[in-house]
């Protein structure tokens, strides 16, 4: 009865004093927020955003991979994500002979489409509160089980507002997507890391692919006798553009948030997480990039792993900066004080904070060492293979040559074991400095000591491994290299790690199980706070306007920018700056086509544009969408000073980065020649 009390005053909560910009909601309660999505703006009904019964924006829209969004636009499975999201795909098919990262990929027909293995997209099929069924006593396992009947079908039961609600989610996963376009990394990762998370942005971050399925558009395996998925429902795309104040949603699966966690939270990622992993992040970069700058072999192998690093690295720059200028430990910290005053006199409240520090305190230390081996240990990726063949043989499973080779594909594929090596050296040098003494392995230590340093130590494991140099190994070979040795060694660190392996420092179990109590507390007391549930990887929208900013004091960064932008920073003697000769041609001629916009008294191309949504990471590729349910740009980034929106959202300065969809079709149409996939997709 408490928790029923609970969702039904938060559910009110939300509906009355929740405002425009801020929150991540969920689509199957999406009708307690159509009001205020309509007064500024949005033209559709509640069930036109999501419904069970009938085709909704919600099934034009799929998690894409194992981390981003995309969307359909046409009703023959074509659709659009980020080209960041599609890098490791494209990373896949290029080849030095073939470089499509490079110079791109169009296919003609739908014979040149290249199937990607591997790649999959799942589709939600419904969402349900399952709080009271698992009250009642039915289990998870159940649920679940029976929710995964069917064709291509997987389930998963999720937590929203730390355990005090469970919701189902049931997808379609389809497994045959093939690359049907995607631009030269010059327009697609246009400015690299450089502009990463920085506006003004002037990236065409998008690529295209196609989902296919059997004669019965159930999901299948690749095959050639495959057709092109037909969707439920698919995107218009508006012509239109944008302009400053015009509403926009966000449709799409936010990865990770958290609003609601304690001032030891916030000081912990501020003080002692984001330091720690810049650092070593920033040592593994410096590695990678000098060893692409000399080899194009190289960079086209060590692409999407340099592009993985670096995307967190400086993500977590910008949000320890913006938790900063917020002064957000120091505010939560007062928020916290007079939630004490008000709980000092509730049995049921009156310690809870301590509880909740307390809990803080004690996890720190494992959550902090699991953090450390991530960023360094499993940083190498020989190791990181040798750790993976120990794990199969501790779980039973025989080392055979055909097992072997899935390891050998999976963390040695486009290995270069000098990078690797130089790379172990200074990880292992780290974690050995960082971690507590009682922490290091002692064998590790022994022979660190005996070898004279972490250099020579590291020297002969790289001089004496044979997971490189030959294959199959037999188990006694497995078992005898050093390489492996070591792994066996970081065994029970592994495992102790594992007690660790939650999204965030306030999940795990020993000091989440008091934010189940807090929520209803703070529901309680804060009357006038809006709450959603934290980001999960999960459908959400979210929903605001086209919006500048005022960066800094007497400095405003206005919503859109262009293909001039895009001009003055072209470099011939800068890889991510060195545009195609073609679009140089293109912009010397003003042939833009039906794609111009006069700007300032002259014509050009709208390229990207700011509005005021909330994003997180795995909105990457989700679709921007005006009132009118129409496709206006495609998401890929935050402004580098709004990251701290995944623990505190300000308004006034917090902003997602799209690709204008007109960009987005003049590259296809101009750049790429690709003009004949217009056919299929409905231009408005």
């Amino acid at each position: 009865m408490i928790k029923r009390l609970f969702l039904c005053a938060l559910a009110c909560i939300t509906i009355s004093t929740a405002t425009a910009d801020e929150g991540m909601w969920l689509p199957s309660l999406i009708k307690e927020r159509i009001k205020d999505m309509r007064r500024m703006g949005f033209k559709l009904k509640a069930d036109d955003v999501y419904s069970d019964k009938k085709a909704s924006l919600k099934d034009a829209v799929m998690q894409f991979g194992g981390g981003c969004t995309g969307e359909f636009i046409s009703p023959e499975g074509l659709l659009l994500t980020n080209h960041h999201c599609g890098y490791a795909s494209i990373q896949k098919l290029s080849s030095v002979e073939h470089d499509y990262l490079t110079d791109g990929y169009w296919a003609k027909s739908r014979n040149e489409e290249l199937h990607v293995p591997g790649l999959t997209i799942s589709l939600l099929e419904r969402m349900e509160d399952v709080t009271d069924r698992i009250a009642a006593g039915e289990s998870k396992e159940e649920i679940i089980a029976q929710a995964s009947k069917g064709k291509g079908c997987r389930a998963s039961i999720e937590p929203m507002y730390y355990g005090n609600q469970h919701y189902l989610f049931v997808y379609r996963v389809y497994k045959d997507v093939r690359l049907v376009g995607a631009p030269p990394s010059s327009i697609g990762k246009f400015g690299g890391d450089t502009d990463n998370w920085i506006w003004p942005r002037h990236t065409g971050d998008f690529s295209m692919f196609r989902v296919y399925a059997d004669a019965n558009n159930e999901p299948a395996e690749y095959s050639a006798d495959n057709v092109p998925y037909r969707p439920k429902r698919y995107l218009p795309i508006s012509t239109k553009g944008v302009e400053e104040g015009d509403f926009t949603m966000i449709y799409g699966f936010p990865g990770n948030t958290q609003e609601y966690v304690t001032a030891d939270a916030v000081e912990y990622v501020t003080n002692i997480s984001n330091p720690m992993k810049i650092a070593l992040r920033t040592t593994r970069l410096d590695i990678i990039s000098e060893a692409q700058s000399k080899d194009v072999a190289t960079r086209i192998a060590y692409a999407a792993k340099h592009a993985n690093i670096a995307n967190a690295w400086k993500k977590w720059q910008g949000e320890s900066l913006g938790l900063e200028r917020l002064g957000t430990v120091a505010k939560k910290a007062t928020y916290e004080q007079e939630f004490a005053t008000w709980a000092a006199d509730k049995p049921q409240y009156a310690t809870l904070l301590d509880s909740m520090h307390t809990a803080y305190e004690k996890a720190i230390p494992g959550y902090f060492a699991r953090e450390l081996f991530n960023e360094t240990i499993a940083g190498i990726d020989l190791l990181n293979f040798a750790l993976w063949l120990n794990s199969q043989h501790e779980k039973g499973v025989k080392l055979t040559a055909d097992v072997q080779n899935v390891g050998r594909k999976y963390y040695l594929g486009d290995y270069r074991v000098e990078i690797d090596k130089a790379i172990a050296k200074q990880m292992i040098g780290e974690y050995v400095a960082r971690i507590p003494t009682t922490e290091i392995p002692v064998q590790l230590t022994a022979a660190i000591d005996s070898c004279g340093g972490v250099e020579p130590f590291v020297d002969g494991l790289y001089n004496g491994t044979q997971l490189i140099t030959k294959y199959p190994l037999t188990h006694d070979e497995i078992f005898a290299d050093p390489m492996v040795q070591l792994a066996v060694w970081f065994a029970p660190q592994v495992a102790k790690n594992s007690n660790y392996a939650y999204r965030n420092l306030s999940n795990v179990p020993s000091v989440e199980k008091w934010y189940r109590t807090y929520m209803q507390a703070l529901r309680e007391w804060d009357k006038e706070r809006a709450f959603y549930p934290d980001a999960n990887f999960t459908l959400r929208v979210a929903y605001g306007t086209v919006t500048g900013y005022e960066n800094v004091d007497g400095e405003y960064h206005t919503h859109l920018t262009t293909l001039d932008g895009i001009m003055a920073k072209d470099n011939p003697e800068i890889y991510d700056y060195n545009i195609p000769q073609t679009l140089r041609d293109i912009y010397a001629r003003k042939d833009y086509g039906r794609w111009s916009i006069e700007k300032g008294g002259k014509s050009t191309i709208p390229v990207c544009f700011l509005a005021s949504n909330h994003t997180s990471g795995g909105n990457s590729g989700s679709p921007v969408i005006n009132g009118k349910g129409e496709l206006i740009g495609i998401n890929f980034d935050r402004t580098w000073r709004s990251t701290m929106s995944d623990i505190e959202f300000d308004p006034d300065i917090c902003r997602n980065i799209s690709v204008d969809i007109r960009y987005v079709m003049f590259v296809i149409d101009r750049i790429g020649g690709a003009s004949y996939l217009f056919e299929e997709m409905d231009l408005r």
